[in-house]
């Protein structure tokens, strides 16, 4: 969460402190209406700027994802941009009217003329004659924007239109990138800001374009077919076999992929709960928590062509210490499984606490982790809240004096993984040493 804090400060602060150097809002007296105009110019760019990192972030590029820290990171900085994109935007939209309504309400007298802000930009030739069809061009990407905005973060809006709607985000940006490159002052051509932004802006271009053409992690595809296909009503869960027919470069324990089962849903990021074994098989453990998911067991054939791509994710047990502490509850049990599997054929040597929620001590599948931790030398405790009560880090701490020397790695539920993770930072626990996947992408 840390590096996803850096990244969002480091590029807005980053932009501001370039915005500042170019303009003379700070260094000199200047008229109300030139205030104006450097303040629909920074609103602007501070827009531009997150939004073009954020369809980068999109295209769930190999590249950039180690260095956010996996890609569920990605798409958390990726959703925290674009609301950030979404708020400037509106601020751009009312710096560029408000003023406007206050003259018409008498709250201000009425600029002098040629004084209004959009005037103060001097150009000529081919960039003056762009400058309407450019403002009416961001007028209209304006309100595109803050639909297809507010209708990603709606939890409530359906997947399968959210991939449909979020895609022409990708249109609305390569347009504002035109709005903005005739808009901009052309004084801060001189300066540092206007190639950043340009920079930013060319890159976001190239990622609209992969996502226009349907080409978000296509080199990381591959065709597989269902070869099994177990449902497990006592605890909710459906276990999917997949044999690739593609090459597949391989997976460690606790990454992630995106299966698209081809039903016009599109791609669902799933743990893979297999280890890689270089004979083309993959599992994947789904719990029912959705429309969608609960409708699979039933929708789901031995046979059926699949799409996988992946894969991603930094939950690799990659810790600093040599004892680690894992907490899961219900489904996100998963990645503990595929590295007990590992560790079962190639142990670490480091000393392992897996404490797992569940709903009962004699259910079978608490049985077989049993055996696998076992296997893994992996000393399991399990949970059950109606007879020990709810998980606390005290709880933890109490099995486990030496806490302060572990990486703790988290699978479950978003808050009981928030509350875990303030408690042991609240204790002393470094933030580094607390791993948990952020599995919202929206």
């Amino acid at each position: 969460m840390t590096r996803i804090k850096v990244t969002f400060w480091t590029l807005c602060i980053g932009l501001t402190v370039l915005w500042i150097a170019a303009d003379p809002i700070l260094s000199r007296a200047i008229p109300f209406s030139q205030v104006q105009l450097s303040l629909i110019n920074y609103t602007g760019i501070i827009a531009m700027g997150v939004m073009s990192v954020a369809m980068m972030l999109s295209v769930r590029s190999a590249a950039l994802e180690p260095h956010i820290g996996g890609l569920d990171k990605s798409y958390r900085l990726h959703k925290w941009l674009g609301i950030a994109g979404l708020l400037m935007a509106v601020a751009h939209w009312m710096w560029i009217n408000g003023p406007g309504w206050a003259v018409a309400l008498g709250w201000m007298a009425q600029p002098g003329r040629g004084q209004a802000a959009g005037k103060g930009a001097q150009s000529s030739g081919l960039l003056r004659t762009l400058q309407s069809p450019a403002r009416s061009v961001g007028q209209l990407c304006f309100y595109a924007t803050v639909v297809l905005v507010v209708l990603a973060l709606l939890r409530w809006f359906p997947y399968r239109y959210f991939l449909k709607t979020h895609r022409l985000l990708a249109i609305v940006f390569l347009a504002l990138v035109f709005h903005s490159l005739v808009l901009m002052k052309t004084a801060y051509w001189t300066h540092a800001i206007s190639y950043v932004i340009a920079v930013l802006m060319v890159g976001g271009s190239a990622a609209a374009i992969i996502t226009l053409f349907r080409r978000v992690g296509a080199t990381h595809r591959a065709v597989g077919e269902i070869d099994a296909v177990t449902t497990r009503p006592d605890v909710g869960i459906l276990q999917v076999s997949i044999r690739l027919k593609d090459r597949w470069s391989g997976h460690e324990a606790g990454q992630f992929a995106f299966v698209n089962f081809e039903d016009g849903e599109g791609p669902h990021p799933f743990t893979i709960s297999s280890t890689w074994k270089d004979d083309g098989h993959l599992l994947f453990l789904i719990k029912g928590l959705g429309d969608y998911t609960n409708a699979l067991p039933t929708s789901l054939k031995v046979g059926t062509l699949v799409t996988v791509e992946g894969p991603y994710g930094r939950f690799t047990f990659d810790g600093h210490h040599q004892r680690q502490i894992w907490v899961s509850a219900g489904i996100g049990i998963t990645p503990f499984v595929s590295r007990m599997q590992e560790l079962a054929t190639r142990p670490d040597g480091k000393a392992i606490d897996l404490f797992h929620a569940t709903a009962s001590r004699d259910i079978e599948p608490v049985e077989q982790l049993r055996k696998l931790a076992e296997a893994a030398h992996v000393l399991l405790r399990v949970w059950v809240a109606a007879e020990d009560g709810r998980m606390t880090g005290e709880d933890i701490r109490r099995v486990i004096p030496e806490w302060k020397s572990a990486d703790i790695w988290f699978c479950g539920p978003a808050v009981f993984g928030k509350e875990l993770r303030k408690d042991f930072s609240d204790q002393g626990l470094p933030a580094s040493s607390f791993h948990q996947e952020l599995f919202h992408l929206r």
